[in-house]
């Protein structure tokens, strides 16, 4: 048998574990004794789970993110923008929770410095913010972006800290954590402004290094409101019914399609290294390959 690992080095240990689980199996006589083959089955599945998490743990930038309500991933995410000639002009890399609306000015700016003439800026209802339709009308810029209530007819209180998720639709709190659940208080139509009030599991709030001034001691539960007003936006709500809207908004799966190529052809569904600063430069690469492609096929 293997020299036991006495030392407190999660590595050491994952190699003993190893080196015990291939010693059984090279002995037929032994690893097919059932007590032994039901504990070398554990054994291989705890390391795998081990090493797994090891792995995870090592990477201190990348944060849990969600795709949808029910789903996540543990990483990054690229934001992105292009031209409607499928040529990106801008790219920021966050952790996984971030939201995409606060990255709109990042993106416009970048592109603007890259040399791009922007007149219109085609997105999802992550990018319909009152600080992005803010932004962009100073600019003389429309966004052809639907309304969502839930962040654009609403005030709500520390909205640089709570981040709006498209993809579940629900708030992420500034440790990362997103709402279970929502509900909308309030009557519609009678005078008074209905409110959606979002609803945090407290557990984690207990011992998160982030819930001075944010969770109070003791409170059974942890919620995140804003108000509905039908009053606000007006000027997108008729825009959206515009027929320059409409023809715009057919450009929108363009976007999609170059993540799938990012992801599927240049491997950028996964980080080939640890920390944001890596991922940025995997992914400065990945977007010049894509970009070079792009710009030979519109000379050819």
């Amino acid at each position: 048998m293997p020299q036991k690992n006495i030392d407190n080095d999660l590595e050491k240990e994952l190699a003993y574990c190893k080196e015990l689980e291939q010693r059984i199996e090279n002995e037929p006589t032994i690893s097919s004794i059932p007590g032994v083959k039901e504990k070398l089955n554990l054994l291989k599945e705890t390391v795998e789970d081990t090493q797994e998490n090891f792995i995870l743990s090592k990477d201190t930038d990348a944060r849990i993110g969600h795709k949808s309500a029910d789903s996540s991933f543990f990483g990054y995410k690229t934001h992105i923008a292009m031209t409607e000639e499928r040529i990106i002009t801008a790219a920021v890399v966050t952790s996984g929770e971030k939201g995409d609306g606060p990255e709109l000015t990042k993106l416009l700016q970048m592109s603007q410095e890259n040399g791009i003439d922007v007149d219109t800026i085609i997105g999802d209802t992550a990018y319909s913010g009152k600080e992005n339709l803010k932004i962009t009308t100073e600019q003389n810029i429309k966004i052809v972006a639907r309304l969502n209530p839930s962040i654009t007819q609403g005030t709500r209180k520390d909205e640089d800290k709570f981040d709006y998720n498209k993809d579940a639709d629900m708030f992420v709190c500034p440790a990362g954590h997103m709402a279970l659940k929502k509900a909308r208080q309030g009557t519609k139509n009678i005078g008074k402004n209905q409110a959606v009030t979002y609803y945090f599991d407290t557990d984690k709030c207990k011992t998160c290094p982030l819930k001075e001034g944010c969770y109070k001691e003791g409170a059974k539960t942890k919620t995140y409101s804003l108000t509905i007003k039908s009053d606000l936006h007006q000027e997108q709500t008729v825009f959206q019914e515009t027929d320059y809207y409409k023809e715009k908004s057919k450009h929108r799966y363009k976007i999609e399609a170059k993540n799938s190529e990012l992801k599927n052809i240049h491997g950028y569904d996964r980080a080939i290294s640890y920390g944001i600063s890596n991922m940025q430069m995997q992914g400065a690469l990945a977007i010049f390959a894509v970009n070079l492609k792009r710009i030979i096929k519109l000379t050819e």
